[in-house]
Order: structure tokens, then C-alpha cells, then sequence
């Protein structure tokens, strides 16, 4: 599976369609709807794959980042109950979950302290009771503590949550947030846009056109954001097609997005736990469609705590160039819901060695995609 075919060699003995979708490829132009779907529903794994890795190498060479973060969970305690989610506790059932004060998140900040991480990621549960207010003043602690640290934080799902209860616009709400320091956003919260799934597995959250609103808000503000699909489970390819389309067209309007992550459902110890993981190939093949639709997206994102080291490492073949970051173990978001990692901390070293081995470059970035260093030698 790791072998990369050529574009030349993809190209033979594939149907005039696929063949006139590969011109379009390697002319950089863009692909319509249709052309999306009949990727995903005739373009083999060999083929989609040169093709993404073709772009990829156009846009990046042989390189791959990765950031030194760590994540923030304030709690794991919310007011929607999303049937893919294994990590939330439903309000009535608090006792069961965790909440964070403000001093315990500055205690986890201070134990970076003299450390050389350059993000902290701040995503949990929608909490009644942590509001606007409270995440303001978080923020701002955060800020004051340590000027450098860049805030990314809150998904679309928690900020609309936050927002409606202070009863404030979404221009207001994210003109506080950013006030009071923070710098950009995580992309969760996207799952699937269109309505006909969107209904079924998480009909009382945010839907999908209040979530790009409120990215395209941060967007106006300045603020960059990422965005996310959630992959695998009731959705057909249309939907896919859509979500990636939808995505497509905001970032063309602002420019706002870093990169693109699709999230792998996984069906652990929750209300989808009938439903059948995608195999490995089907993976690959997700990641290199998006890297050969996604055309404005620079950044294709696999998050290696979701997928597992050596299925991230693959990705690297098929159109990812980057790995998010070191985590040191501080999200639970995807091994409550059985990801092959469970303590999901790797050192700048572990990083390094899994994108060597395949040939790339290691490249530290911060979180707005500046290169930091170039590892062109083994980490000492």
C-alpha cells in the first residue's frame, strides 16, 4: 500500500473520466461536485493516491509539520448528547465526568512553564455553567502568564452555546473571546453539514451553516481557524462532497482556514456502536480525495491520536502534510472512543523519527504554519 505510483503510470488504464478528472489534477483545476463523488465512488486507492501525492509534493516537497502543544479539556460534561460522541457525560450525569476550574487550567499551563511549546488547545463539553464570562477570564490568565503561548480554542458547538446565552451576537461574542487573547480556532464540531445527517447524529447542536458563520466571524476578525469532517459512519459520498464543497467556497471568501482535518468516526462506547469502522484503505482513500478537492486548502491535517501512529505515518503518502503536534497525553477525546492510542503523547524525537522514516522532513511549525525548524538531522 505504501508504494507511490507515478502520475503517468496512475493514469494508464483508467476510464476516460477518471482520466480527464487527472488533467484537470495536474492543470490545478478545480474539480466540480460530480467530479468529487465519482472519485470516491471509482477512483482506486493507487490512483487517488499519486494524484494527491502529486499535489502534495508541489505545494510542500518532501516536508511534514508538526507543532509542540498540549491540549486543555476543561470538561467532558455537556448540554447535547451527539450520538458518535464516547467522550461527554450529560449534565445530569456530572458526578461521572470532570470540570476544571480556572486555577486547575492555569496549574497545566504553569507545568509547561521553561518548556518550548508554542499552542495550547482548549476544547471540551458545552457546560452550563462555564460561560462567556469564565473563558474570558481563562483566556486572559492565560495570556498574562505567558504572552507567547498561542490560545487556539473552542469549537463552533461551544462558542454558539456561549454566545446565545449571553445572549450576545456572534460578532460580540468573538470580539470578547479575542479581546481578551484568544488567537484562533479548532475546526471541531463540523461532523457532517448536510441536514439529512446532520439530523440524525447530532440534531441539537449548532448545524452546519451557523458553524461556517461563526468561522467566517473569527475569519473577519482576523483570527484563523481550522476545519474538520467527521467520516465513516451514516454519510454517503454526496455528503462528503458537500461538506468539503461548503468549505471550499468559505475559503475562498475569507482565506481563513489553516488546514483540513477529516476525523475517522470510531464506535466505542457510544450510540453508534452498531455502526462499522472504515477500513485503512478507505482512509487513504478519504485523505487523498481531500487533498485533490480541498484545492484551496494548503494544510491536509492527520491527527495521530485519532488514527494511530502507523495509519498517520501512511497518511504521509496520500496527500497529508502534517501531523498536529506532541499532545503529551492531555486529550481524551479519542481514546474514550478506542483509538489505537490510548496515552496519546509523542516527543519532538518520536515525531521526527515517524516522518523520516518515510522518506520526509521533519518541520516544526507554529500554529499559523511558520516554520520554526528544519529537522534535516536526527534529533539529538
Amino acid at each position: 500500500m505504501t508504494g507511490i505510483l507515478s502520475v503517468e503510470e496512475a493514469i494508464k488504464h483508467q476510464s476516460k473520466e477518471l482520466q480527464s478528472i487527472a488533467e484537470k489534477v495536474i492543470n490545478k483545476q478545480r474539480l466540480t461536485h460530480e467530479e468529487g463523488v465519482l472519485l470516491f465512488e471509482k477512483g482506486e486507492l493507487g490512483f487517488v493516491g499519486a494524484l494527491a501525492n502529486h499535489i502534495n509534493t508541489s505545494l510542500h516537497g518532501n516536508k511534514v509539520y508538526f507543532n509542540r502543544n498540549f491540549h486543555i479539556e476543561p470538561t467532558n460534561v455537556c448540554v447535547f448528547t451527539c450520538n458518535f460522541c464516547s467522550y461527554s457525560r450529560q449534565y445530569k450525569h456530572r458526578d461521572e465526568g470532570w470540570e476544571l476550574s480556572i486555577e486547575q487550567m492555569m496549574d497545566i499551563v504553569r507545568k509547561y512553564d521553561g518548556q518550548p511549546v508554542t499552542e495550547v488547545h482548549i476544547v471540551g463539553g458545552v457546560h452550563p455553567k462555564m460561560n462567556l464570562e469564565f473563558f474570558c477570564e481563562l483566556v486572559s490568565k492565560i495570556k498574562a502568564h505567558r504572552p507567547d503561548l498561542h490560545i487556539k480554542g473552542f469549537t463552533a458547538v461551544e462558542l454558539d452555546y456561549m454566545f446565545r446565552k449571553a445572549k450576545l451576537s456572534v460578532e460580540e461574542g468573538m470580539k470578547a473571546l479575542n479581546d481578551a487573547g484568544l488567537q484562533s480556532m479548532p475546526g471541531g464540531g463540523a461532523e457532517i453539514f448536510h441536514p439529512d445527517v446532520r439530523n440524525q447524529i447530532c440534531a441539537d447542536k449548532v448545524d452546519g451553516t451557523g458553524w461556517l458563520y461563526i468561522h467566517e466571524t473569527a475569519h473577519k476578525l482576523g483570527m484563523q481557524s481550522n476545519a474538520t469532517m467527521l467520516y465513516g459512519h451514516i454519510e454517503s459520498y454526496e455528503h462528503r462532497v458537500d461538506h468539503m464543497s461548503r468549505l471550499r467556497d468559505l475559503q475562498d471568501k475569507t482565506g481563513g482556514f489553516n488546514c483540513f482535518i477529516p476525523l475517522k468516526f470510531r464506535n466505542k462506547d457510544n450510540d453508534m456502536s452498531n455502526v462499522p469502522e472504515t477500513s485503512i484503505i478507505e482512509d487513504m482513500r478519504l485523505y487523498a480525495i481531500a487533498r485533490i478537492y480541498m484545492d484551496n486548502f494548503r494544510n491536509l491535517k492527520a491527527y495521530w491520536p485519532m488514527l494511530g501512529r502507523q495509519s498517520a505515518q501512511l497518511t504521509l503518502s496520500f496527500g497529508v502534510n502534517d501531523l498536529d503536534g506532541t499532545i503529551d497525553d492531555t486529550t481524551k477525546i479519542y481514546s474514550m472512543a478506542g483509538s489505537e492510542e490510548q496515552t496519546p503523547s509523542m516527543s519532538t524525537e518520536d515525531l521526527c523519527d515517524l516522518i523520516t522514516a518515510v522518506g520526509k522532513l521533519p518541520v516544526e511549525r507554529d500554529t499559523l504554519y511558520n516554520e520554526i525548524k528544519i529537522y534535516d538531522e536526527a534529533v539529538a
